[in-house]
This record gives C-alpha cells, structure tokens and sequence, in this order.
C-alpha cells in the first residue's frame, strides 16, 4: 500500500543552517533605526534621566517610533491596563512623533518609562549599546517567523524538483501561478475556488495542467486536519476541469493527524506525495 510507503518516509528535517536566523534581514531592521537608537543611548547612565528622556523625545520626537522595539515587540502599542487604576488606556499617540504630547501626556510618558523598565535599565547601564540590544531583540523576534519560513524552505526544495524535471521534458512551468497569470500566458481557462490563489507550482505539457501545492509540517496542531480537508475539496473542484492538482508535503507533524491525510489521500486517488519521492523521480511517473 503506497500510504504505508508516504507515511514512513516522511522527512524528519528540511532545515539548513540558515533556517533558524535570517541574520540579513535582523541586521536591515536593526540598521533602518540605528540614527534613533544613537539618540537614545545618549541617556545610558545618565542622571535625573526622566527628566533628559522627556527633553530627548521633545526635540527629536521621531525616537518615539523605535520605543516599542525597546520592549520586543513588532508593532506600536495601542492600548494598555493603567496598573494603578486599571482602566484601559489609548497609549498609541505615545509613539507617533507626528502627534505632540501635552504635559499630561508627557506624564504617561514617564510612567511607560519607568513601569516598562527602560528607565533601570539604561540608568543602571544593563545595557551598553543600544545597537547591540536591538540586533538581540530582532533575533529573538525572527524565532517567531521560523513557521513561515518552513513554507518558503519547502517551496525552494520542490522548485528544484520541478524546475529540473519540467526543463529535461522541455515544458513550461512557473512559480507563484494564478489563474490569470495562466490564461494570459499558456491560454488556459482555469477556475479557481479563491480568486486570489496563488499555485505553488504549475507545469503545462503542451496538454494538460499540473498544479502544485506544497507544506512541510514539523509540528503537529487541529490545522493539518483543516489543511487535508482543504486539499480533497481543491483536488476535486480541479479534477471538474480536467486539471490534476499534486500535493506535495512532508514533515514529521502529520505523524499526529494520520487518519485525516489518509482520508485526503483516499478521496483523492493517492495524489499526495513526498520529498522521499521526489527524490526518486515520482514526477517521471505523473507528468507525460
């Protein structure tokens, strides 16, 4: 049974060592605010230094942007819980150099400084250089964007496969295709079940249209169930036209929901497959 042979050949790691840190885009983060950070850093031990924050941030105001960053996180804050009368308060304004702060803002703005920790922190020189500690924190947040690049490292290795079979046969092919991209250029009427789909991959033979997706899953989770459901429902709305939809995944997750991709491998006459395969030439027995 070809199931047994997918499900046991799963691959355990896709990850390369430049998986786990995109150091360049850290360090194009931590470059694009080094001018502000330069500015605050002027306060690192510093004395009466609340009062210094206050005059920094009234003559260059555009420092306020790169506070959240101080604090790990991505996106200026909008809301916080008053600590002392717990009520929500609207704090955005805090961090937008284009809105001026009144006296009483100002205030809150002390309070941010010292609930957040920045004020010990730079008072206490924990810190030496602000340049380094951000570099840190964008490390630290780019952890996060690992799930995201798993998808991208899987595309790459299956771009591989189909780049180089679809050249030794002399077919087009293209990354990224939606169904206007196909009428346009190979003047293929193609259906999609969402208008702004976007095909991982797409061979056309001079005949007939091969369409891919493609998901590496380490980790299992309730999605994979949702994304096998998905894939079943694709495959058959595709099959209405005459189109046959390949999905590619792999990964060790789908160890923990095996009975749905065996229910989407089933409704889908086995049309699911994996980088094992790949490797031995499946896409020679698929495509002519």
């Amino acid at each position: 049974m070809i199931f047994k042979y997918l499900i046991s050949s799963f691959t355990p790691t896709i990850f390369t060592w430049s998986f786990y840190c995109d150091f360049a885009k850290i360090e194009k983060n931590t470059f694009a605010v080094r001018v502000s950070l330069g500015i605050l850093g002027s306060l690192i031990s510093e004395s009466d230094i609340e009062n210094k924050f206050i005059s920094l941030i009234r003559e260059y105001p555009e420092v306020r942007k790169v506070l959240p960053i101080l604090l790990a996180v991505r996106d200026p804050l909008q809301i916080i819980l008053n600590s002392e009368t717990k009520e929500i308060e609207q704090v955005g304004h805090l961090f937008d150099p284009n809105v001026s702060l009144d006296s009483l803002w100002e205030e809150t703005m002390r309070v941010f400084f010292r609930e957040s920790g920045l004020r010990d922190i730079l008072a206490d020189r924990k810190i030496s250089n602000l340049s380094d500690y951000v570099f840190g924190i964008e490390t630290g947040l780019d952890t996060n964007a690992r799930k995201n690049r798993s998808g991208t490292l899987m595309e790459e290795i299956v771009e591989d496969f189909v780049r180089e079979f679809a050249q030794s046969k002399w077919y087009q092919w293209k990354s990224q295709a939606t169904a206007k991209w196909m009428n346009e250029n190979w003047g293929l009427s193609v259906q999609s079940d969402k208008s702004e789909r976007r095909f991982d991959f797409a061979i056309f033979t001079g005949e007939k249209l091969y369409l891919f997706e493609t998901n590496f899953y380490w980790g299992g989770g309730s999605k994979l169930k949702a994304v096998a459901w998905e894939f079943s429902g694709l495959y058959h709305y595709l099959q209405n036209q005459w189109i046959e939809l390949l999905w590619i995944t792999d990964g060790l997750g789908w160890n923990t929901t095996l009975r749905p991709l065996e229910d989407a491998y089933n409704a889908t006459n086995g049309n699911i497959y994996n980088l094992s395969m790949l490797r031995d030439g499946i896409l020679n027995e698929l495509i002519k």
